[in-house]
């Protein structure tokens, strides 16, 4: 094995990709073998390196390499739902439609795992953007019927069915790319519950239309916006802009269903995300529909999802700062983390009433409305600038607050240029987690403090920046705004400001 090749094995086996990354660009080998034989894409895979396996493709390697068991590593892949090198895979030649020794196809079998994000990651690029669809009749009509079988029978029964086990199902919920959805493990095979996001996922792909009361109950039976199934459903109907799926949309509203209502108020949020831009006739139709909606609706976590909808895109509504004032004080904090953002427009001044409110949110029972309500006023220049930011500084301090992360962040970004803002980011350099490292560094670069490199050394005990990354690359701008001047360090950067 030549000495480049060498390197390449052992940085593989490492999982070292600032290694990897490196090797490749100086020429190295992306179809380097082991000793034994084994193409180091497989051994990537076989670890579960799926940055590294991506970094070997791109760089050419053979997308059709067979692992250490026989199998080429596109099964490998699918069988462990790992949907981004498929999709590298797929995009290098790997064929999705190879009949297996079984009779089966890797799409078949990514369509029975019940992963969404793997069997998109198959079919895009080989036909969805296509007019034409490469694939026979039979074969997509297999494709469906295994997917309608599935979720109509339910993961686990039609594992149980297939297997014979009888024993308790291992279940757990996982992330299949942005969304979630169980993941069962029953007599040695594990699938994933996302059949109804695969099924509407297949038929969009094969032009088969799908009722649209089909695609509420699609979604309404996993009753949360997060599942899969309920976030295809819910882009399949953002995405239409005809009477019919209007009418339908609007009709849930006053459905005795709590889920239904949700349902229908997270389709006008997407619409207007997924209609942006385009010849929608009824956008400010739909926006004054939410907003009647929310003065009237009950259920709290319906109203929240409302809410959303009115104010996830920051677009003025002449009713809503009403709105966001007859909530503040609603019992349900779900309502409440809602109400900052009716509170405020981009390039607006708060109100007097509005400010007052925020204000008052900013001494509530609940953490993410106390700092929702803290970033807006820090960000008007008219307030009192000390009991916002004092907010967000004591969410930092706070090691068990989940919110933590997102405190840091904003305070990194902040103008708080107080002692106590530099003191809460060198704490967080001694932190176990890596990204409140960088944050904490980050925020240090931005403040041109002289511990700055002392910091970024500090991250990366933890383990190597990934660039791109502006937090990583701010530690070469303080450098070229510091380490140039001949008394650097001299000027602000103490880290002992008066903010």
């Amino acid at each position: 094995m030549a000495d480049g090749d060498a390197q390449l094995v052992a940085a593989v086996r490492a999982g070292n990709l600032r290694e990897v990354d490196a090797l490749l660009w100086r020429g190295g080998n992306p179809d380097a073998a082991d000793e034994d034989g084994l193409p180091v894409l497989c051994t990537a895979v076989a670890a579960g390196e799926e940055e590294i396996a991506e970094a070997l493709l791109r760089a050419g390697a053979d997308p059709d390499a067979v692992g250490a068991d026989g199998a080429p590593v596109l099964w490998t892949m699918v069988a462990a739902f790992a949907h981004r090198p498929v999709a590298a895979l797929v995009t290098a030649g790997a064929d999705p439609h190879q009949v297996l020794p079984d009779g089966t196809t890797p799409l078949l079998r990514a369509v029975e795992g019940g992963s969404p994000a793997t069997v998109t990651a198959l079919l895009w690029g080989q036909y969805l953007p296509a007019p034409e669809l490469p694939l026979a009749r039979p074969v997509r009509e297999r494709l469906l019927a295994a997917a309608r079988h599935w979720y109509e029978t339910g993961a686990e029964a039609e594992l149980r069915r297939r297997t014979g086990a009888t024993g308790p199902a291992k279940t757990s919920t996982v992330h299949d790319d942005w969304h979630e959805v169980e993941q069962i493990t029953l007599g040695g095979r594990t699938v994933r519950a996302g059949h109804g996001a695969v099924l509407t996922t297949l038929e969009a792909a094969f032009g088969v239309p799908t009722p649209l009361t089909e695609l509420v109950a699609r979604a309404v039976r996993h009753p949360d916006p997060g599942h899969v199934d309920w976030h295809e459903s819910s882009s399949r109907l953002g995405r239409r802009s005809d009477e019919e799926a209007r009418e339908l949309v609007t009709s849930l509203r006053h459905h005795p269903s709590a889920d239904h209502r949700r349902f229908a108020a997270d389709v006008l949020g997407s619409r207007q995300y997924f209609l942006k831009g385009t010849a929608y006739p009824h956008h400010a139709e739909d926006r004054d529909f939410l907003a009647a909606w929310a003065e009237t609706e009950t259920d709290a976590v319906v109203l929240a999802e409302v809410l959303r909808a009115l104010t996830e895109h920051a677009e003025e509504h002449p009713r809503l700062e009403a709105i966001g004032l007859r909530h503040a004080g609603h019992p349900d904090p779900l309502v409440r983390r809602m109400v900052s953002g009716c509170l405020w427009w981009p390039d607006r001044h708060l109100t007097v009433e509005a400010a007052a409110a925020l204000r008052a949110l900013t001494h509530d029972a609940d953490a993410e409305v106390r700092l929702q309500a803290a970033l807006i006023l820090v960000g008007d220049e008219r307030q009192d600038l000390d009991g916002p930011r004092a907010v967000v500084r004591d969410l930092v301090r706070d090691p068990h607050s989940p919110l933590r992360g997102g405190a840091a962040e904003a305070l990194a970004e902040s103008d708080d240029r107080t002692a106590d803002a530099t003191e809460l980011l060198l704490s967080l350099l001694d932190t176990d987690d890596r990204i409140l490292r960088l944050v904490g560094a980050y925020g240090l670069a931005r403040r041109d403090d002289p511990r700055t490199p002392e910091a970024y050394a500090r991250v990366e005990e933890l383990g190597p920046i990934h660039r791109p990354d502006h937090r990583a690359n701010a530690l070469e701008d303080w450098r070229g705004r510091n380490e140039a001047l001949p008394h650097a360090g001299n000027g602000n950067g103490n880290g002992n400001g008066n903010g």
